[in-house]
C-alpha cells in the first residue's frame, strides 16, 4: 500500500484559492480515477475537482466553507502499489546535452518524457465546468419546501430516490412515493396540537456567501434612492396577444420581458448616465452604448444574473430566445462565464409573487435596476369614467451619486411612454 497526497490544482485565470463548496467523498470510501471528489467555489466559476487515481480516502482537508489555497493537500490516498508509485513525482536534474529539439510551444512535461524513462503517477485532474451539484455519500438533497411537506407529511426522505439532479428529491417524487402508499413514520400531527422546537443551521457558504458579499457591498457602498410608476399596459397586452397567436412554431412565446428590453435598448442613448458602470475606487464611470441587460434569475442554487447582450441590435423575437436561452442555462447550471458576466442594466422580474413595490438592490458596479411587478386588472378613471385597464408596477433604484433624482424618474417616464403606446418600441 502507498499513501498519494492530492493537493488543490491550479485552476486558471489568476485563482489562488478556492471555498469548498461541496465534499461528494467521506474518509473510508473507494474512489476511481475520474470520480468527483469535490466541488470548489472562485471568483470566477464553481468547478468540480475529480479524483486523479483509484484509492481509498484516508484524510479530508477543510470543511464546507472553508478557503482552501492552490498547491494545499486537499485529500489523502491510501493505494494499491509501492509509495514510490504513488508518491508525487520529483523534478529531475536538467539535462546538459538534450538530444531533442526543444521549441518554446513544447510542455516541459512533454521534453521530461522523452530524455527519462517513465513513472508512473496520477494523470492531471480534468477540471469540469459548470457548477454541477452531486449528491454527498448519507445526505439529501430537497428545497426547504419538500422538506416541510415531508416532515408535515411524516416522510421519511431517507427512503426516497429523488428524480432531480444529483438525486435530488422533488415534490413529484413525494407526490408519487404518497400516491403509492409509501410507509410514513407515523400519522402527521395536527398543525395545532404539537409545537415546533426544532432549529436549523445554515451555513453561508458558497454562491449564497458571494450573494451575500455583494449585496452587502452594493447596499453600503451606493446611496440608493428608488422610484415608483404604474403603467397601463392594456394596449401592450393586446399586441402581445395578437403576436402569440400568429407566431410561427419555432418563435419563442412572449412574455412582457422581451418589449421591455427593447423599449430600454431605444431609450438608453437619450438616458446614458442610467446605463453602465461606476468604478468607485477610482471615481470613473464607464457609459456604455450597448445595451447588455443582466436578468435576475432564481434557481435552485441561488440567484443567478444571466446577461442578454446588445439587446439594441435584437429583434422581439430575438430578444425572446435569448432570453429563455440565458436564463434557462442559468437555472439548468450550464451557463458559461461569459453567459454571467458583462452587464450593463439589471431586470429583476417582481411579478410571480405580485406586490406593489419593492427596492430593488443595485447589481454593483452598474448605476441602475428595474423591477418589474405583475400585472393586473383595475378600475382607473379614464376621460372621466371608470374603466377596467390592465397596470402594471414599475420599482426603479438608481446610483445617487451618478444618477440624479431627474435622470432616473426621466428614464422611468420614458419607459412608460413606450410601454403605453407599445408601437413606438418599433419606430
Amino acid at each position: 500500500m502507498g499513501t498519494y497526497e492530492f493537493k488543490l490544482p491550479d485552476i486558471g485565470e489568476g485563482v489562488v484559492e478556492g471555498e469548498v463548496v461541496t465534499w461528494h467523498v467521506s474518509v473510508g470510501d473507494k474512489v476511481s480515477e475520474d470520480d468527483p471528489l469535490v466541488d470548489v467555489m472562485t471568483d470566477k466559476a464553481t468547478v468540480t475537482i475529480p479524483s486523479p487515481t483509484d484509492g481509498v480516502v484516508s484524510s479530508l482537508s477543510g470543511d464546507i466553507g472553508d478557503m482552501i489555497a492552490v498547491g494545499t493537500t486537499l485529500v489523502e490516498f491510501e493505494t494499491e502499489g509501492s509509495p514510490a508509485e504513488t508518491e508525487e513525482p520529483v523534478e529531475e536534474e536538467p539535462v546538459e546535452d538534450d538530444p531533442v529539439p526543444v521549441t518554446e510551444s513544447e510542455p516541459v512535461e512533454e521534453r521530461t518524457a522523452k530524455t527519462a524513462p517513465p513513472k508512473v503517477s496520477p494523470p492531471p485532474p480534468q477540471i469540469k465546468v459548470p457548477d454541477v451539484t452531486r449528491k454527498k455519500s448519507g445526505s439529501i438533497l430537497a428545497s426547504p419546501a419538500v422538506r416541510r411537506r415531508a416532515r408535515e407529511s411524516g416522510v421519511d426522505l431517507l427512503g426516497l430516490n429523488g428524480s432531480g439532479p444529483a438525486g435530488r428529491i422533488r415534490h413529484a417524487d413525494l407526490d408519487a412515493f404518497l400516491a403509492g402508499g409509501g410507509a410514513v413514520m407515523g400519522a402527521a400531527p395536527s398543525a395545532y396540537s404539537t409545537k415546533r422546537t426544532d432549529i436549523t443551521e445554515v451555513k453561508v457558504v458558497g454562491l449564497r456567501r458571494k450573494i451575500s458579499e455583494q449585496m452587502v457591498k452594493s447596499a453600503f457602498s451606493i446611496p440608493h434612492f428608488s422610484y415608483f410608476e404604474e403603467v397601463d399596459v392594456t394596449e401592450l397586452e393586446e399586441l402581445r396577444q395578437m403576436l402569440n397567436s400568429s407566431r410561427s412554431p419555432e418563435q419563442p412565446k412572449l412574455t412582457y420581458l422581451p418589449f421591455i428590453m427593447l423599449a430600454l435598448s431605444k431609450i438608453m442613448p437619450e438616458h446614458p448616465e442610467c446605463n453602465g458602470h461606476f468604478y468607485d475606487d477610482s471615481g470613473v464611470v464607464h457609459r456604455h452604448s450597448a445595451v447588455n441587460l443582466g436578468i435576475a434569475t432564481q434557481t435552485e442554487r441561488g440567484l443567478y444574473v444571466p446577461v442578454v447582450k446588445h439587446v439594441e441590435s435584437l429583434d422581439i423575437w430575438d430578444a425572446a430566445s435569448e432570453l429563455i436561452r440565458v436564463s434557462g442555462a442559468a437555472r439548468e447550471g450550464t451557463a458559461s462565464l461569459d453567459d454571467l458576466t458583462g452587464s450593463t442594466f439589471t431586470i429583476t422580474s417582481l411579478g410571480r409573487e405580485g406586490g406593489l413595490g419593492a427596492t430593488p438592490i443595485i447589481n454593483h458596479p452598474e448605476m441602475s435596476i428595474l423591477g418589474v411587478h405583475k400585472a393586473r386588472e383595475m378600475p382607473v378613471a379614464r376621460n372621466g369614467h371608470i374603466v377596467v385597464r390592465r397596470i402594471m408596477n414599475l420599482s426603479s433604484s438608481f446610483d445617487h451619486r451618478v444618477v440624479d433624482g431627474a435622470d432616473g424618474a426621466s428614464l422611468i417616464q420614458h419607459l412608460k411612454r413606450m410601454l403605453e403606446h407599445p408601437a413606438l418600441i418599433f419606430m
